[in-house]
Order: C-alpha cells, then sequence, then structure tokens
C-alpha cells in the first residue's frame, strides 16, 4: 500500500506557483492529483506523488527555494485538529515530542528524531521516498523552523540547519528564511539547537485545551493502521547516519522490545536486514550522485565504519564500485551556449 500525506501538504502550492508563473491546476493534474484537493486538507494523497509535483514545479520554474517559499507562509493551524495539541504544549521540546508521536496522522513518509548532545539538540528529520525530494526535504524542514518561530518569536535562535543536497543556484531565499548558518552537503537533514531554547516555557500553553485537543484526538476515526516495516524504515533514515540503525536500537526507539519487533516484521514477511538494505540502496543513489559528498563520507552516512566494507556492499548491490557509478551517473556536460539559456530563463527567480 503506498504511504499517505495529508492534502494539507499541498498548503500554499497554489500561491507560490502563480507567484513564480506556473499554472497550479496543470502541475497537479500532470501529478495526477486533483485541483480540488487544494480545499480538502484532511484528504490522504499519496506521498510520492506530492513529491514529485513539488520536484517538477521546482525545475520548471527554476526556483530552487519552491518548497521553502512554501514553508514561509504555514501556520500552526496547517496541522489540522493535531495544531491544537502542538499549540498548548509546556515547552518547544514538548511541542516536537508530541508532533513525533502523531506524525502517523500527518505524513506516514515523515521522521523526525530528536537528540540531545551535551548542551545542544539534534532535530534530524527524513522523508522516506524511494526517490530524491530536496523540495519536499526543505519544505519539511522549513515547517519545523516556522514551527519554533511561531511559539517563541525571537526567543527561536537555532544555530544552523543542515541538508545533505547541494546549494541552488541562487541560495538568497534561504539565508532570508533561516536566521542562521546553512550547511548544504551536510551529513544530514535537519536542525541544530541550544538545549536550553528548547525548554523555554511556552507562553500560550494552556493545559486544559491540551487535554481538550487530546480528547479529541483519540476520538478521531482512524482506519491507518500504523505499518510496522514503515515505522522501521523510518528509523533507519534517521539512525544511519549515526551507526545506531540497529535492530536492537530501532526497537528500543519504538518503545518495544526486538523480540516484538521481530514477530512484527516476520508477520509482514520481512526481515530487518532486508529493510536496512533498502533504505541503504535508496540513500546510496542519492548520496553517490552527489559529488560534493567524498565516497568516505558517503560510506559514513550509510552506517559503514570502513570505506572498503561500503565498496564491498555497493558492488553487490550494483554491480560495480562506486567510482564507477558516480562516473556512469554524471550528467553530461553542457555548452556555454546552453548555460546561457537556462540562466536567461531562471533570471529573477531565485
Amino acid at each position: 500500500m503506498a504511504a499517505l500525506v495529508r492534502a494539507a501538504a499541498l498548503t500554499n502550492f497554489l500561491e507560490v506557483a502563480q507567484e513564480l508563473g506556473l499554472d497550479p491546476g496543470a502541475a497537479l493534474r500532470k501529478a495526477g492529483l486533483r485541483t480540488t484537493l487544494i480545499r480538502q486538507p484532511d484528504q490522504l494523497v499519496e506521498a510520492d506523488r506530492v513529491a514529485r509535483l513539488f520536484e517538477d514545479a521546482a525545475r520548471i520554474t527554476g526556483c530552487g527555494s519552491f518548497g521553502l517559499r512554501m514553508a514561509a507562509r504555514r501556520q500552526l493551524s496547517n496541522f489540522g485538529v493535531v495544531s491544537l495539541l502542538l499549540m498548548h504544549q509546556p515547552t518547544l521540546r514538548q511541542v516536537l515530542l508530541t508532533l513525533i508521536g502523531h506524525l502517523h496522522l500527518l505524513n506516514e513518509r515523515l521522521a523526525i528524531e530528536l537528540e540531545d548532545v551535551g548542551n545542544m539538540v539534534v532535530l534530524r528529520e527524513e522523508l522516506a521516498l524511494s526517490v530524491a525530494a530536496p523540495q519536499s526535504i526543505e519544505l519539511a524542514i522549513g515547517v519545523l523552523y516556522r514551527m519554533g518561530e511561531v511559539l517563541l518569536q525571537e526567543r527561536w535562535r537555532p544555530t544552523s540547519v543542515s541538508f545533505t543536497h547541494g546549494a541552488p543556484a541562487d541560495p538568497a531565499f534561504h539565508r532570508r528564511f533561516f536566521k542562521c548558518r546553512i550547511e548544504f552537503n551536510g551529513a544530514f537533514n535537519g536542525l541544530v539547537c541550544r538545549a536550553a531554547d528548547l525548554d523555554v516555557a511556552n507562553p500560550a500553553a494552556d493545559p486544559v485545551l491540551a487535554e481538550y485537543a487530546r480528547k479529541m484526538i483519540a476520538d478521531l476515526p482512524d482506519d491507518r493502521q500504523r505499518s510496522m516495516d514503515q515505522e522501521v524504515r523510518k528509523a533507519i533514515y534517521l539512525m544511519l547516519p549515526t551507526g545506531r540503525a540497529t535492530c536492537k536500537s530501532v526497537a528500543s526507539g519504538l518503545g518495544i522490545s526486538m523480540r516484538t519487533l521481530q514477530r512484527e516484521l516476520d508477520g509482514r514477511e520481512v526481515t530487518f536486514k532486508a529493510l536496512i538494505n533498502e533504505v541503504r540502496q535508496e540513500l546510496a543513489r542519492r548520496y553517490v550522485a552527489n559529488t560534493h559528498h567524498s565516497l568516505g563520507e558517503v560510506a559514513a552516512m550509510l552506517g559503514y565504519t570502513t570505506h572498503s566494507a561500503f565498496t564491498r556492499w555497493f558492488g553487490t548491490q550494483f554491480g560495480c564500485s562506486p567510482e564507477a557509478w558516480r562516473t556512469r551517473s554524471a550528467p553530461p556536460t553542457t555548452s556555454r551556449a546552453g548555460r546561457q539559456r537556462r540562466t536567461h530563463a531562471r533570471r529573477g527567480v531565485g
């Protein structure tokens, strides 16, 4: 079954598309999505279709900040009924933990992990998609950044934001949106914050309204059973770069025993080894193609402690060395005239 996302993921697509000269209706139809979804935020749609829509929109308009421009217009209310629960948590840390606990109601492919590292907090965010989707990643991280900004206002001061993909041709909008250091071609997708900032009291918090929202959510009809293999895949996406993507660690992160995890996976006729291999294949295609990542860095990002172990695995999966695959997948060189035509077509759209 295809993973689903609320049509609220399309919020502000229409406005940004029109602003950049793109016909939003035609773009939606091409992606196999109904135009009426713009007015049906709780309707469920395929996550992969939405991701392809955003990538096509960025390519056609020449705007490398398409997803981030959508994020800049988002409000907490775009989370639907979950927004009331988020809005009334006592601290931003609790907001984030509550969001993580309700992601299955918002986007079945989205994974977020909060990790304390000394006096800092690393917020890793990944989308378990079979295709590279930098616009969707930037939208997701932008929404997370925007949430902190809405709740804490001037007290929201992340130290950096990281993306595993490369920088757009014009990163000016990124610099205006993120008021902190931006690292492209980084080792993970997400934000780094001071732990103290996440524990500042939320002045808008109301425990009575929070409890009311919790009861509302508990009473919602939810036909979507949380697929264990999908939850494991998301955990692997988050844990691979830190070397923690083991069956034991994933089970612990999901709040279950390793025996329970294995029994659940057996019931779905899938193994942990197969899932981690699938995720590595998906990420390897993206990371090896990005020549800004050394192959040693790619090995580490995929959870390998040695380059030789990564090379052996890659050869088994893809039938060649990562060096050869990188050479084959490199885009063809473009003539100077062709580059100039693309530059002129993009001018004025960053």
